[in-house]
């Protein structure tokens, strides 16, 4: 049984039952049979499909928003935005991916010879909770185009967004079987990754568990893309703008409540602003509201879990314990619910355990460097790799973007996913690319074709 819990109140709000082996294999089998009409549809009919899916979800977005909030405590506000953008990315792919999956012509001794995009078959995304609707788009919206069909193994604990997204598949009249949900209990996701039926995997997740899923496909030889966790670096040197720094990082740090790959985890000052600029983020997340993400008011709702909330605490307290000073926040509330306050934690070093973790939660980190270079040996000093951000002049933070070990460089930006952009990481924040045109490309058989006589 699939459990949804209000992390507001801690209260069971849903039970849904997980396919058994006959369930799976019936699941299975619907996504092989679709995928012989739908890979042999042109990109326009495809894209009629994804199109219409998005239509949908703009007419229906506070029906759909609000399962956000109620299963993993997404501020309503949050919710509505993420549906859009999971619209925006069916859209994206429905008007690109017949550009980003053009034919090539490559000059090689063949009267003709070229290279063609194909589609693999059944690819099947496996999907934590803390962005329920954009992940399941950001892995289905290009396969899809690309002519694959999609099984999406969503996080447990959000059966009810899983099922809102299958359905809105079917009542748009979407071929059947073309993207479905597959509600496994974990120990039942090797067999699917095993079945011959699934083609290649897409997983977003914590590193443990996406090794653990890349040896599994590895054995069976299915190619696989993984966004795993991220310790993200923000670097802010003396000559930024550090009002717009400060809005910023205090905005990448807080949105979902801190729970995102890609937030600002590492907030790294140069010593001339240090001061200063910690004064500047304190006066911003000291204003932040904490409360029900279903109020329009609320900046920060809950933690999505109680152990999730423990463990967070736990990384706060024995960071404070290793001698980081701890200006806001910090104290486990009381009541119901998995609360957690915005907490801002400085003088941390890169052996605290706040700065060498993840952090998934509204834990703002600030250490302090020399100079430039100070700053980009802290902010190498990880091993994860997926995003990062800089904070000065423009021509100096391209300079040492190249230097940045990190799928993603933000310059005097937030660091954030765009259907337009690739996005992905590297070290243990995992392989391959999603969106852009470099996220089609990964679950297709790129095709050589050869044509004679030899010239």
């Amino acid at each position: 049984m699939l459990r949804a819990t209000d992390p507001t109140t801690g209260k069971v709000i849903r039970e849904v039952p997980a396919a058994d082996a006959a369930g799976r294999n019936q699941i299975l089998e619907t996504a092989r049979s679709a995928f012989a009409d739908w890979s042999q549809r042109t990109f326009e009919q495809r894209a009629q499909v994804l199109q219409a899916v998005a239509a949908y979800m703009r007419e229906h977005v506070e029906e759909l928003a609000p399962i956000m909030t109620e299963e993993m405590g997404k501020p309503i506000k949050e919710a509505r935005g993420e549906v859009l953008k999971a619209a925006l990315c069916a859209e994206h792919y429905a008007a690109h991916a017949a550009q980003y999956l053009k034919t090539e012509e490559i000059a090689s001794d063949a009267t003709r010879s070229y290279v063609q995009y194909l589609p693999l078959g059944t690819i099947m995304g496996i999907l934590p909770w803390n962005a329920p609707f954009w992940l399941a788009f950001r892995f289905c919206a290009p396969s899809l185009m690309a002519g694959n069909t999609c099984v999406m193994k969503h996080d447990q604990h959000v059966p009810g967004c899983a099922q809102a997204i299958a359905d809105v598949f079917e009542k748009v009249g979407a071929p059947k079987g073309i993207m479905q949900n597959l509600p496994l209990q974990t120990a039942d996701v090797e067999a699917a990754i095993r079945d011959p039926r699934v083609h290649a995997i897409s997983f977003t997740g914590s590193d443990r568990a996406g090794s653990i899923v890349a040896s599994i496909a590895a054995s069976e030889i299915k190619p696989a893309v993984l966004e795993l966790g991220g310790s993200d670096p923000s670097i802010v040197l003396a000559d930024a703008d550090l009002e717009k720094a400060a809005d910023g990082i205090a905005l990448m740090r807080i949105i979902n409540a801190g729970q995102s790959c890609i937030a600002a985890k590492r907030i790294i000052v140069e010593e001339p602003v240090y001061e200063k600029f910690v004064d500047m983020l304190h006066e911003r997340l000291a204003k932040l509201q904490m409360g029900d993400p279903r109020q329009e008011s609320t900046d920060i709702g809950p933690i999505a879990r109680p152990d999730l909330r423990d463990n967070l605490h736990q990384q706060v307290t024995r960071t404070i314990e290793a001698g980081a000073t701890c200006r806001l926040g910090g104290k486990m509330p009381e009541g119901e619910g998995y609360f957690y306050p915005v907490t801002l934690l400085t003088d941390v070093r890169s052996d605290m355990a706040a700065s060498c973790e993840e952090t998934f939660g509204p834990i703002a980190v600030v250490m302090k460097a020399a100079d430039g270079e100070d700053a980009l040996a802290i902010a190498n000093n990880s091993q994860y790799g997926l995003g990062a951000s800089i904070w000065t002049t423009t021509e100096r933070g391209e300079t040492m973007a190249r230097r940045i070990e990190s799928g993603q460089v933000a310059v005097n930006g937030i660091v954030k996913t765009d259907p337009r952009l690739p996005s992905g990481g590297i070290k243990r924040s995992g392989y391959g690319r999603e969106l852009g045109p470099h996220g089609i490309h990964e679950f297709v058989n790129a095709q050589q074709v050869w044509i004679g006589p030899a010239q």
